[in-house]
């Protein structure tokens, strides 16, 4: 394949990655969108193995390469549940990283190409700073992939001056960047660039470390934004212009996914950053501080959440991780299918940051066949809360939490939730009394018109399902 026949796959390749994203936005056009990725890469693979720089000898290689990774990929696809996900994506971006960690070292002692004058600072700075964020995505996302599995605690691992150590490591990278520039060759080069990629790797891990359990859905797409400037730092170390396109691609969008992500959790970037938000339990409360939830805890069975959806016009459902966890989105689909047929209008409320990571719930609902129409934004159906007979909660707890609004020194004060305590009755589906991911306790369980259903979700649904067709 000739140099302007690869050029030419590659713009395609751009253009199928751009209307990709585009598919992606919403899900009625999302396994379009996968589609136009897939087929965008496939070319992208496959003009860059018959291109002009890769030789003869080199193909095996990459063939070798690609049926492991498609192998592994496969198995993957196969193995790993829905409930997974969250910690498979960030596993993949810790890839990402590597791979722009390897591609800076073997950029960087390669020969065969000499950079003189400014062309060999600008091919540097390049390598350091691709380098750099490939490594702070690699570490960054195994501690994620650690937490996310349960395999790491969800409380912040908060050392002291911990932003002074920040500020040091920084001001040593910097101090190391200008002595690698300067550096007459590759052995002297080599010591700042491998102390450089020790520090970042701490930092990493340091970075999310911090980061607590209830800032992780915000973590899994910011890392998905590193990994995107990692790629297209690769880019430019392999003078790859489609690697900087599709990394600047993903690099923007998950930052603006990341910002949104933020904003529906009344959080600003740095504050998560910082970390420390979804420590695990909740420390104790001043004197003067709002009161702890009171009340009573109001159980109800299923047959008795049975016969309020029987007798409801109007129900919302608020999935969350707990649905995810019990594998009840095939069981909700069949209740709404039922309901739906007697007349009763239901709908689902998903919050941006309900269950690991976004767009977590409705992956599980599209996987069940649940009507795209009927599956709202939480700013599309938060004043319709009033007028529902019944609001359903499966597995959800913080961003339904009232404190979020009643109680000014909650650490959830100010988020965005959804208002299922406006409905006419709530019934709550919960393992037990515990507090969700952020550690922080929920009043919507004593409210009057609240109702507890305990139990695994997935049993539970099963029975209510089954005195709804009795």
């Amino acid at each position: 394949m000739t140099a302007s026949l690869a050029t030419v796959a590659y713009i395609g390749a751009t253009i199928l990655f751009i209307l990709s994203l585009g598919g992606l936005s919403n899900p009625e056009t999302a396994r379009r969108g996968n589609l136009f990725g897939m087929l965008g890469m496939g070319i992208a693979v496959v003009a860059t193995i018959l291109g002009p720089r890769v030789t003869a000898i080199g193909v095996p290689y990459i063939v070798g390469a690609l049926v492991v990774g498609g192998a592994i990929g496969l198995i993957a696809a196969k193995k790993v549940q829905m409930t997974q996900m969250p910690e498979l994506v960030a596993l993949m971006h810790s890839l990402v990283g590597l791979a722009a960690c390897l591609v800076g070292f073997s950029s960087y002692v390669d020969t065969s190409v000499a950079y003189t004058g400014a062309e060999k600072v600008i091919h540097e700075v390049e390598i350091y700073i691709g380098i750099l964020i490939g490594a702070v995505t690699f570490s960054g996302s195994i501690v994620a992939f650690g937490k996310l599995s349960g395999k790491i605690g969800g409380k912040p691992l908060l050392l002291p001056a911990r932003h002074l150590l920040n500020l040091a490591a920084l001001l040593v990278v910097l101090w190391y960047g200008r002595e690698f520039v300067l550096a007459p060759d590759v052995n002297a080069g080599m010591t700042p660039l491998i102390v450089m990629t020790v520090i970042s790797l701490l930092f990493g891990i340091h970075m999310v470390m911090a980061i607590g359990g209830a800032d992780m859905p915000v973590v899994v797409s910011m890392l998905n934004s590193y990994s995107g400037w990692a790629a297209a730092a690769t880019g430019f170390m392999l003078s790859n212009d489609l690697l900087i396109v599709t990394g600047a691609l993903v690099g923007s969008s998950g930052a603006i996914l990341s910002y949104i992500m933020c904003r529906a959790m009344n959080r600003n970037f740095i504050s998560v950053i910082a970390g420390g938000f979804g420590g695990g339990a909740p420390a104790p409360k001043a004197a003067g501080a709002a009161a702890e939830p009171q009340g009573e805890v109001q159980p109800v069975s299923a047959a008795e959440t049975a016969e309020l959806l029987r007798e409801a016009k109007s129900v919302i459902i608020v999935p969350g991780y707990g649905m995810a966890v019990a594998q009840a989105q095939h069981t909700v689909y069949e209740i709404t299918k039922l309901l739906r047929e007697k007349g009763v209008n239901v709908r689902f409320a998903i919050h941006p940051v309900a269950g690991r990571m976004p767009g977590h719930m409705n992956v599980l609902l599209a996987e069940a066949k649940v009507p795209y129409d009927i599956v709202m934004e939480m700013d599309e159906i938060n004043e319709d809360f009033p007028e529902a007979d019944v609001s359903m909660v499966i597995g959800a707890n913080d961003i339904v939490n009232p404190a979020a609004q009643d109680d000014p020194s909650s650490p959830i004060a100010g988020m965005p939730v959804l208002e299922v305590w406006k409905a006419r009755t709530s019934i709550v589906m919960k393992r037990s009394m515990a507090s969700g991911y952020a550690g922080v306790d929920n009043p919507l369980f004593y409210k009057d018109n609240n109702r507890m259903l305990f139990g695994d979700a997935k049993k539970m649904l099963d029975e209510v399902l089954g005195a709804l067709k009795a």
